[in-house]
């Protein structure tokens, strides 16, 4: 750690590459579950756990913690392998991801599992749920701030936008929506299959403060999220542009490996994609 608390972005990009290597080691090991969209969501992971938000990992429904609700609930590897690296339960039970009797389901369940605030898994609602928390802060007069990952699939749901234009009415400047913008959803490409382009000037018109990042650089997420928090009377919408699959060679871009598991052939492939992305941080 740099300056207390403060990661610096190569500590940031290692922890983001660790929990890659996490995402495809719990998804190959369940032979099942979502590895595209949980690695193009990693960096995100990363800085709001690692660096963004108010949370302790020892104490999991501290009452003034921040809140994070995971809208496009079957990335859920994404957000374990990043509460695991984080300490909220052991690394190895990443491999238990999806068996029969383990805790870590494909989808986020708040009653079993420690530092989820919401279970979801249904697409279109987890913006309705992370407003609901907005609003309650502000009604109790608490500090905390809420955060939600959406994908850009998912905001084809028209549940999406009726919870943002009662965001952006009730000035809920404690609320960040992060959309995950990799392009890609199960059936192919979002524009193709449902187009919800331009998305910033949606949620403009809905009345947020709209920030379009490169959602895998470490330097614009920050900047990003400072932004977010220095925005007074009214939500912030962050586009973030990735890249499905980020890291895996043969997944990136690719649409095919949005539910997908690895087999152990390309499990070996995957994981020496990311060793040698380790190796060379080490040398930075």
């Amino acid at each position: 750690m740099i300056e207390g608390d403060i990661m610096n972005n190569l500590e940031l990009e290692k922890m983001a590459n660790e929990i890659r290597k996490d995402i495809v080691t719990a998804v190959h090991s369940a032979k099942s579950g979502h590895p595209g969209g949980s690695l193009s969501s990693a960096d995100i992971f990363t800085y709001l756990y690692f660096e963004e938000m108010n949370v302790d990992p020892a104490n999991p429904k501290w009452e003034d913690r921040d809140r994070f609700v995971l809208s496009k609930g079957h990335v859920a590897p994404g957000l374990y392998s990043t509460l695991a690296e984080k300490g909220y339960f052991p690394k190895e039970d990443l491999k238990t991801l999806r068996h029969t009797g383990s805790y870590l389901q494909g989808h986020p369940d708040m009653k079993h599992i420690p530092g989820i605030d919401m279970s979801s898994g249904s697409l279109g609602q987890g913006v309705s749920v992370a407003v609901g928390m907005a609003a309650a802060g502000k009604y109790d007069k608490k500090d905390y701030r809420v955060y939600t990952l959406t994908g850009d699939g998912e905001i084809q749901e028209g549940q999406i936008w009726e919870a943002a234009m009662w965001a952006g009415h009730r000035k809920l400047d404690n609320l960040v929506v992060i959309v995950d913008n990799n392009n890609l959803q199960i059936d192919g490409s979002v524009e193709d299959v449902c187009s919800p382009y331009p998305i910033d000037k949606k949620f403009e018109a809905f009345n947020f403060h709209v920030i379009n990042i490169d959602g895998n650089d470490f330097d614009q997420i920050r900047a990003a999220f400072k932004e977010a928090r220095e925005t007074k009377g009214m939500p912030t919408a962050i586009i973030a542009k990735t890249v499905k699959g980020k890291g895996v060679s043969f997944m990136e871009n690719a649409a095919g490996w949005h539910g997908k598991a690895p087999n152990d052939e390309e499990y070996e492939i995957a994981m020496a994609d990311l060793e040698k992305a380790g190796e060379a941080l080490c040398q930075k």
